[in-house]
């Protein structure tokens, strides 16, 4: 049964949008660059003051190490399209990352952030065994077009539910800030609705004039990090009011990574359903990008990863549309469980050779790139 579900939606979700005969490929990997856990010792503190770390983006998320981008690297480097190109991890990666010492220090209850440069720099200081030379590896993997990232926001936390937290002394927050981790923060009542992760999870519209703050600081922060403007941008957990979408544009972004089907909270009291497709959309005057490959090896989601990415894939070219697949940093971490990363890289290496292998006309793109395609190559 689950099998003929799986088929019939793969097909049924591949109907709409825009269409290519080319066996394009691309890779959008989300979470780059973002702060969860600090280290083996910070997780086992968390652990012991009660927290609940099973979730496995606390179990095993961290700030991408050096032997994590050259262990990617290096499986990225092994396979060729049928152009000679090697498969690019669009890194979705964000802009900043909280100040923990400023906030701890800080008794009015503020938020203060740094920026992702910042971040490596001083992990490179406090951990050299994992993070001394990341900056330069990021750039030589930019370089050989291994890696290329994109906007996925300011930083991956609600600005506003964390200072609720600062205000009302939450005890998971204080503990999270002794050990310069953001893992297992609990729900506010105060805010139904948003999680933590939630960068513009939105309660009420009071928010809103925040969030756009945020978002037109972060693509800002972002291009003064990587030299340029992202020309796309996922939402934390896909989350965004769509009276954000022009904030986005203003900001050089031309298209907006959106689920398949979801429901919009806006802020007073009522909310709106949306089905999106990849390309144009009436109405609307970005792109959109959505996902159509599901690929997770380190989550237990019910089927095989490798199998069950190439049947959404084969959808896709069925229907002459490019293969979208998702995933994150998650499944190629290593710092917290070296482990983690093995099995992940193992299942990426063997379905990069699954593809070559069965269309040796595939070509590997970025997801900007692909942007580009779906607005005619402007």
């Amino acid at each position: 049964m689950h099998k003929i579900k799986h088929i019939a939606f793969d097909n049924l979700k591949n109907l709409r949008g825009w269409r290519t005969k080319r066996k394009l490929v691309a890779f959008a990997v989300d979470d780059y660059c973002n702060v969860r856990v600090a280290s083996r010792e910070a997780r086992e503190n968390l652990v012991q003051a009660g927290l609940d770390l099973s979730v496995r983006f606390d179990k095993h998320d961290a700030v991408e190490t050096r032997q994590d981008l050259e262990a990617l690297f290096e499986v990225l480097d092994s396979v060729r399209d049928g152009s000679g190109r090697p498969p690019v991890f669009t890194a979705y990666a964000v802009s900043a990352n909280p100040d923990f010492e400023r906030i701890r220090n800080d008794d009015r209850n503020i938020y203060h952030y740094e920026g992702v440069r910042e971040t490596f720099a001083r992990l490179a200081t406090e951990q050299p065994h994992a993070y001394a030379g990341v900056w330069a590896l990021w750039q030589e993997g930019i370089l050989n077009r291994l890696i290329r990232p994109q906007f996925h926001g300011r930083e991956h936390i609600n600005v506003n539910l964390f200072e609720h937290k600062l205000r009302t002394g939450s005890e998971d927050l204080r503990i999270n800030l002794e050990n310069d981790s953001l893992a297992a923060l609990a729900d506010e009542p105060a805010m139904p609705g948003v999680g933590f992760t939630h960068a513009f999870g939105l309660h009420d519209s009071s928010e809103l004039p925040r969030h756009r703050e945020i978002l037109s600081d972060g693509l800002d922060l972002f291009e003064k990090t990587w030299g340029f403007r992202s020309t796309t941008f996922a939402p934390p957990a896909m989350k965004l009011h769509p009276s954000l979408d022009e904030v986005a544009l203003a900001g050089g972004v031309l298209a907006l990574d959106k689920p398949l089907r979801c429901t919009r909270t806006m802020g007073d009291g009522t909310s709106r359903r949306e089905i999106n497709h990849s390309g144009r959309q009436g109405g609307q005057n970005h792109l959109t990008i959505v996902r159509n490959v599901v690929f997770e090896p380190c989550a237990d989601m019910g089927f095989e990863p490798i199998t069950r990415a190439m049947q959404q894939i084969i959808a896709a070219f069925r229907w002459s549309k490019p293969a979208i697949i998702s995933s994150h940093r998650v499944n190629f971490c290593g710092h917290l469980d070296k482990v983690n990363r093995k099995q992940g890289l193992s299942a990426l290496k063997n379905l990069l050779d699954c593809i070559v292998e069965r269309w040796p006309d595939v070509e590997f793109v970025g997801v900007d790139e692909l942007a580009e395609q779906f607005g005619g190559g402007k």
